[in-house]
């Protein structure tokens, strides 16, 4: 027996629609790359996204098309994520960080019909254009008085004069919720990039489970700043949970420094933020070199790798914004786990409840976890066994887009390739990428803890740990370190940094001091690029620590 409820499929037009018939004043500010700041509301939003999609009608764009952008956090990439989805073709996000050959590739794998890009990127774009095979029309997301001239790029059209060409009267069709919605590729530190395909129906789901008060916890009160990058992901998925909840949006545009970030917070009365620690780190630079307060910050969600505890501290005992570690991966869309306390923990004392929160978080619902040994066998919820990390859900990859990399799913299973731990409470605690796991003496040591330890010493602004190359057990940990600027902090004294706070075995061998360290597209430690410049370093004797304690 089939129950009696209407069957409306979820797309995410119906995200739009909501936001401008319950909260159509609320405002939508942006800061653009033209210098102004801009503000509109959700009812301004959905009227210029109907006449967005009347545009695409008007340029040949058809259901399943993929329309392709390269702009930063802002209202025209608002306009486009509803525009085009809504219409029933494919909202395609490239990453400008990557390089200009990747870009093009992707542009040519994904077969964009329309590319759409913020004047910041007209190099980029020059670049490409003569070489990309599919594309039909460019569009500078900009006015007519901010228009460039450009011989290199063919049919080039000017974004503001397409929308006035339009009128606001679109009706947002209905179609199956398994539609394609949107197209994001992963970064690909090794081989090319492969497309990740999400649906109406996986993002609408996203959106309720990370809206709720366990996971992202949005509201109506809320006024929320993506920092994360709207080509990342879809910037974790809040401008689609702004819309469902009516939260204030605020965009930084291409202003990602301390400063930029700091005033339009306090301007805007910003309540929650989200990025990845490397922005945050900036952010707590100038706000305590100048002596700076947040006035209305009271959360910030850190993902895109591991936050340290030094920074959670900072955030929390100096300026009273708490800190939510959350995590997930492009094929999860991306959110896995929020690291929401229970009611039981907020009796603990301090430093039990940051050991907590250090951890990544607990499936938020619809994800489902499970860590496994070698040969494939799960392993206890204990805290202690650690195996490679398998999810599966309904806004989780089943396969890649065009079928790269084959099938990814074990047994239904998609292998995430972090090694994780995750205690009886439900806390996943990452302690590894499986590709960077140290193996010494047979032993496994895990790199985010060595990597926490550093960050905890006044003098560093940056660290990651790598594995180098050891004559004797194989491999040994090596840390790379940037200091902050004025420190004159030595070798030794770092390394008694660790005494006492880790086994006598897992400090490292030695280490290098670097001007900076690199980032990827995403703003990732680049690992690979460290191990190929200093993996042989511990192989020259007068430089390693011979320390000969067998782990």
């Amino acid at each position: 027996m089939n129950g009696l409820m209407m069957d409306r499929p979820l797309l995410i037009s119906s995200l739009l629609t909501h936001a401008e018939t319950q909260h159509g004043e609320q405002e939508i500010v942006s800061r653009r790359v033209e210098g102004d700041l801009h503000r509109t509301t959700y009812r301004a939003l959905g009227q210029r996204a109907r006449q967005l999609a009347n545009a695409l009608v008007a340029l040949g764009v058809a259901h399943g098309d993929r329309v392709a952008t390269l702009a930063w956090n802002g209202h025209r990439h608002m306009e486009l994520y509803y525009a085009v989805s809504g219409s029933g073709a494919v909202l395609h996000t490239l990453n400008p960080r990557l390089h200009p050959d990747q870009v093009r590739w992707i542009v040519d794998h994904a077969e964009d019909r329309v590319l759409c890009f913020d004047l910041s990127f007209l190099p980029l774009v020059e670049a490409i254009a003569p070489h990309v095979a599919t594309v039909k029309a460019f569009v500078a997301m900009t006015d007519r008085a901010h228009m460039p001239a450009s011989s290199a790029i063919p049919n080039l059209l000017c974004y503001e004069d397409l929308l006035d060409a339009q009128s606001p009267r679109f009706e947002w069709p209905d179609f199956d919720e398994r539609t394609a919605s949107s197209l994001c590729y992963t970064s690909g530190t090794t081989g090319n990039p492969k497309g990740v395909l999400y649906s109406h129906r996986s993002t609408v789901l996203h959106s309720y489970a990370a809206a709720l008060p366990d996971a992202l916890n949005c509201a109506s009160a809320d006024t929320i700043l993506p920092v994360v990058p709207m080509f990342h992901v879809n910037a974790w998925g809040l401008p689609y949970i702004a819309c469902m909840v009516g939260a204030k949006l605020v965009f930084p545009g291409p202003s990602l420094d301390g400063k930029s970030l700091h005033d339009l917070f306090e301007a805007e009365g910003v309540t929650v933020s989200a990025g990845v620690p490397t922005v945050w780190q900036g952010l707590l630079t100038h706000v305590e070199s100048h002596g700076l307060k947040f006035s209305t910050m009271r959360r910030t969600i850190v993902g895109g790798s591991a936050c340290p505890p030094a920074m959670m501290r900072a955030f929390q005992e100096r300026h009273g914004v708490q800190v939510l570690h959350a995590w997930g991966m492009t094929e999860m869309s991306p959110l896995g786990t929020a690291g929401a306390l229970k009611p039981a923990h907020h009796a603990l004392d301090a430093e039990q409840r940051l050991a907590i929160q250090s951890k990544q978080g607990r499936a938020v619902y619809g994800v489902e976890m499970k860590i496994v040994d070698a040969d494939g066998t799960a392993l206890p919820h204990d805290g202690r066994s650690a195996g490679e990390l398998m999810v599966r859900g309904p806004w989780i990859l089943s396969r890649y887009f065009k079928g790269e990399g084959d099938g990814p799913l074990v047994n239904g299973w998609f292998p995430t390739g972090d090694v994780s731990a995750i205690d009886a409470d439900g806390f996943m605690q990452i302690t590894d990428r499986s590709k960077d796991v140290i193996k010494s003496g047979g032993e496994w040591i895990g790199s985010i803890d060595l990597e926490n330890i550093a960050m905890a010493h006044p003098a560093v602004a940056m660290a990651a740990c790598i594995a180098a190359r050891h004559p004797k057990w194989d491999e040994r940990p090596l840390l790379v370190v940037v200091r902050k600027p004025g420190q004159a902090l030595a070798r030794d004294e770092l390394l008694r940094f660790y005494d006492g706070k880790i086994a006598k075995w897992w400090t490292p061998d030695d280490v290098v001091f670097v001007d900076s360290i690199p980032l990827g597209a995403t703003g990732k430690v680049q690992k690979n690029l460290l191990r190929d410049a200093w993996r042989d370093h511990l192989l020259d004797e007068d430089k390693h620590n011979k320390q000969e304690t067998r782990p």
